[in-house]
């Protein structure tokens, strides 16, 4: 059974950091995708990062480039999200999320399994 459980989340002030970090067991985690979504309340969930089954490739929506970095480490079956300059717009639910093969782009359909998410809230 597939389990991804998201940790890191907390209260900052704008300008700080989080680490989000993301376990994963019941799966071949270096053979596939993974990636963050977040949603805010009343919005829909959005984009955040995807990174390859390597690490090689990452992708970033345009409102956290630059200030947020995803990565994995295969030995440990865990996938990060190193946010940094955070600002009030970034105060969401945190989802990571399995992709269903070696690549993902975006698009929430890309992925099979998510986790329960972790509540980032940045204060003013």
């Amino acid at each position: 059974q597939v389990q991804l459980v998201e940790s890191g989340g907390g209260l900052v002030q704008a300008g700080g950091s989080l680490r989000l970090s993301c376990a994963a067991s019941g799966f071949i985690f270096s053979n596939f995708a993974m990636g963050w979504f977040r949603q805010a309340p009343g919005k829909e969930r959005e984009f955040v990062s995807t990174i390859s089954w390597s690490g090689t490739t990452t992708n970033y929506a345009d409102s956290v480039k630059g200030r947020f970095t995803i990565s994995r480490d295969n030995d440990k079956n865990t996938v990060y999200l190193q946010m940094d300059s955070l600002s009030p717009g970034d105060t969401a639910v945190y989802y990571c999320a399995a992709g269903r093969a070696r690549l993902a782009y975006r698009l929430p359909q890309e992925f099979g399994s998510w986790g329960q998410g972790t509540q980032v809230t940045v204060s003013s």
